[in-house]
Protein backbone atom coordinates (compact mmCIF):
# COMPACT_ATOMS: atom_id res chain seq x y z
CA UNK A 1 0.00 0.00 0.00
CA UNK A 2 1.07 3.22 -0.90
CA UNK A 3 -0.11 6.67 0.31
CA UNK A 4 -0.59 9.29 -2.37
CA UNK A 5 1.57 12.12 -2.19
CA UNK A 6 0.65 15.49 -2.96
CA UNK A 7 2.87 15.32 -5.85
CA UNK A 8 0.19 13.20 -7.29
CA UNK A 9 -2.57 15.77 -7.18
CA UNK A 10 -0.56 18.81 -8.03
CA UNK A 11 -0.69 17.55 -11.74
CA UNK A 12 -2.90 18.60 -14.78
CA UNK A 13 -6.46 17.41 -14.08
CA UNK A 14 -6.90 15.57 -16.72
CA UNK A 15 -4.13 13.11 -16.01
CA UNK A 16 -5.46 12.93 -12.23
CA UNK A 17 -8.56 12.33 -13.09
CA UNK A 18 -7.70 8.94 -15.30
CA UNK A 19 -4.67 7.41 -13.00
CA UNK A 20 -7.30 8.39 -9.75
CA UNK A 21 -9.11 5.24 -11.10
CA UNK A 22 -8.27 2.12 -9.15
CA UNK A 23 -7.18 3.78 -6.36
CA UNK A 24 -8.32 3.27 -2.86
CA UNK A 25 -10.02 6.06 -1.11
CA UNK A 26 -10.04 5.90 2.60
CA UNK A 27 -12.24 7.81 5.07
CA UNK A 28 -12.24 6.45 8.87
CA UNK A 29 -12.89 2.75 8.93
CA UNK A 30 -14.60 2.79 5.25
CA UNK A 31 -12.39 2.54 2.07
CA UNK A 32 -13.52 1.73 -1.47
CA UNK A 33 -12.00 1.66 -4.86
CA UNK A 34 -12.26 4.82 -7.02
CA UNK A 35 -14.30 3.76 -10.46
CA UNK A 36 -15.97 6.72 -11.73
CA UNK A 37 -14.97 10.22 -11.43
CA UNK A 38 -15.19 13.54 -13.70
CA UNK A 39 -12.96 16.01 -13.96
CA UNK A 40 -13.60 19.74 -13.82
CA UNK A 41 -10.83 22.09 -14.75
CA UNK A 42 -10.72 26.32 -14.15
CA UNK A 43 -12.57 29.59 -15.11
CA UNK A 44 -12.96 28.41 -19.07
CA UNK A 45 -14.70 25.26 -17.79
CA UNK A 46 -18.27 26.50 -17.81
CA UNK A 47 -19.51 23.76 -15.80
CA UNK A 48 -17.01 24.31 -12.83
CA UNK A 49 -17.97 25.95 -9.24
CA UNK A 50 -14.85 28.30 -10.22
CA UNK A 51 -15.70 29.52 -13.64
CA UNK A 52 -17.15 32.71 -12.29
CA UNK A 53 -14.03 33.10 -10.05
CA UNK A 54 -13.88 32.20 -6.03
CA UNK A 55 -16.52 32.17 -3.46
CA UNK A 56 -16.98 31.37 -0.14
CA UNK A 57 -18.41 28.18 -1.05
CA UNK A 58 -15.58 27.31 -3.80
CA UNK A 59 -12.34 29.06 -2.38
CA UNK A 60 -11.14 25.43 -1.39
CA UNK A 61 -10.72 24.79 -4.84
CA UNK A 62 -8.29 27.56 -5.05
CA UNK A 63 -5.99 26.39 -2.73
CA UNK A 64 -3.55 23.20 -2.22
CA UNK A 65 -3.86 20.26 -3.90
CA UNK A 66 -4.88 16.77 -2.14
CA UNK A 67 -7.43 18.74 0.04
CA UNK A 68 -11.26 17.76 -0.43
CA UNK A 69 -13.70 19.90 -1.77
CA UNK A 70 -17.00 18.82 -0.66
CA UNK A 71 -20.01 20.97 -1.37
CA UNK A 72 -24.34 20.15 -0.68
CA UNK A 73 -26.03 20.42 -3.52
CA UNK A 74 -30.24 19.79 -4.33
CA UNK A 75 -30.57 20.72 -0.76
CA UNK A 76 -30.23 16.97 0.17
CA UNK A 77 -26.34 15.30 -1.15
CA UNK A 78 -22.95 15.86 -0.62
CA UNK A 79 -20.19 16.09 -3.43
CA UNK A 80 -16.80 15.02 -2.53
CA UNK A 81 -13.98 16.42 -5.25
CA UNK A 82 -9.92 16.10 -4.50
CA UNK A 83 -8.21 19.49 -5.57
CA UNK A 84 -5.96 18.95 -8.35
CA UNK A 85 -2.79 21.74 -10.01
CA UNK A 86 -0.95 24.46 -8.36
CA UNK A 87 -2.47 26.56 -5.74
CA UNK A 88 -4.62 29.46 -7.17
CA UNK A 89 -6.00 27.49 -10.51
CA UNK A 90 -9.30 26.12 -9.45
CA UNK A 91 -9.41 22.15 -10.44
CA UNK A 92 -10.91 19.10 -8.97
CA UNK A 93 -11.78 15.77 -9.65
CA UNK A 94 -15.45 14.60 -8.76
CA UNK A 95 -15.59 11.37 -7.25
CA UNK A 96 -18.67 9.53 -8.65
CA UNK A 97 -18.08 6.15 -7.29
CA UNK A 98 -16.35 3.35 -5.09
CA UNK A 99 -16.51 0.13 -4.92
CA UNK A 100 -16.72 -0.50 -1.02
CA UNK A 101 -13.65 -2.80 0.63
CA UNK A 102 -13.58 -2.20 4.18
CA UNK A 103 -16.59 -1.21 6.37
CA UNK A 104 -19.54 -2.63 4.25
CA UNK A 105 -22.05 -3.17 6.87
CA UNK A 106 -21.36 0.41 8.14
CA UNK A 107 -21.99 1.71 4.58
CA UNK A 108 -25.13 -0.26 4.34
CA UNK A 109 -25.78 1.36 7.66
CA UNK A 110 -25.52 4.72 6.52
CA UNK A 111 -27.16 4.13 3.11
CA UNK A 112 -30.40 2.04 4.73
CA UNK A 113 -29.93 -0.43 1.84
CA UNK A 114 -27.67 -3.44 0.73
CA UNK A 115 -27.24 -2.71 -2.85
CA UNK A 116 -26.04 0.12 -4.87
CA UNK A 117 -24.16 1.43 -2.01
CA UNK A 118 -21.97 4.10 -3.58
CA UNK A 119 -22.30 4.64 -7.26
CA UNK A 120 -22.93 8.30 -8.17
CA UNK A 121 -21.56 11.22 -5.75
CA UNK A 122 -24.52 11.64 -3.64
CA UNK A 123 -24.98 8.07 -2.41
CA UNK A 124 -20.83 7.94 -2.13
CA UNK A 125 -20.67 10.38 0.75
CA UNK A 126 -23.41 8.98 2.24
CA UNK A 127 -21.77 5.36 2.44
CA UNK A 128 -18.55 6.89 3.84
CA UNK A 129 -19.84 9.52 5.82
CA UNK A 130 -19.07 12.59 4.12
CA UNK A 131 -20.25 16.46 4.53
CA UNK A 132 -19.28 19.66 4.10
CA UNK A 133 -19.04 19.91 7.42
CA UNK A 134 -16.68 17.56 8.33
CA UNK A 135 -14.48 17.13 4.98
CA UNK A 136 -14.17 19.93 3.08
CA UNK A 137 -11.20 21.02 3.43
CA UNK A 138 -9.81 17.90 4.59
CA UNK A 139 -6.11 17.02 3.47
CA UNK A 140 -5.74 13.86 1.94
CA UNK A 141 -1.84 14.10 1.72
CA UNK A 142 -1.51 14.72 5.80
CA UNK A 143 -4.50 13.07 7.39
CA UNK A 144 -4.38 9.89 9.34
CA UNK A 145 -7.82 8.88 8.83
CA UNK A 146 -8.74 10.34 4.90
CA UNK A 147 -6.19 9.24 2.53
CA UNK A 148 -5.55 7.70 -1.07
CA UNK A 149 -3.48 4.74 -1.39
CA UNK A 150 -2.22 3.03 -4.43
CA UNK A 151 -1.88 -1.29 -4.30
CA UNK A 152 -0.92 -1.87 -7.75
CA UNK A 153 -4.90 -2.21 -8.84
CA UNK A 154 -4.74 -1.55 -12.72
CA UNK A 155 -8.44 -0.88 -14.35
CA UNK A 156 -9.70 -2.16 -17.68
CA UNK A 157 -11.47 -1.22 -20.11
CA UNK A 158 -11.71 2.47 -18.82
CA UNK A 159 -14.58 4.10 -20.96
CA UNK A 160 -15.23 8.29 -21.60
CA UNK A 161 -18.43 10.18 -21.81
CA UNK A 162 -19.74 13.50 -21.42
CA UNK A 163 -20.15 15.10 -17.99
CA UNK A 164 -23.42 13.79 -15.58
CA UNK A 165 -26.31 16.63 -14.49
CA UNK A 166 -24.32 19.62 -16.16
CA UNK A 167 -26.40 21.84 -18.83
CA UNK A 168 -22.78 23.19 -20.15
CA UNK A 169 -19.37 21.95 -20.77
CA UNK A 170 -21.36 18.97 -22.91
CA UNK A 171 -18.72 18.94 -25.30
CA UNK A 172 -15.98 17.48 -22.64
CA UNK A 173 -15.93 13.67 -22.17
CA UNK A 174 -14.19 14.19 -18.63
CA UNK A 175 -16.30 11.31 -17.17
CA UNK A 176 -13.83 8.44 -16.90
CA UNK A 177 -14.95 5.29 -15.19
CA UNK A 178 -14.34 1.33 -16.14
CA UNK A 179 -16.67 -1.64 -14.57
CA UNK A 180 -14.95 -5.12 -12.54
Amino acid sequence: MKKLKRSFFKRPTLEVTKELLGKVLVIGNCSGRINEVEAYIGQNDPACHACNGMTKRNEVMFGEAGHLYVYFCYGMYHCANIVTEKKGFPAAVLLRGVEPLDGKEQMKKRRGRGGHLSDGPGKLCIALGMAKKSHNGVDLCNNGKCYVYDDGFIPKNIKSSPRIGIKVGLNKKWRLFYQS
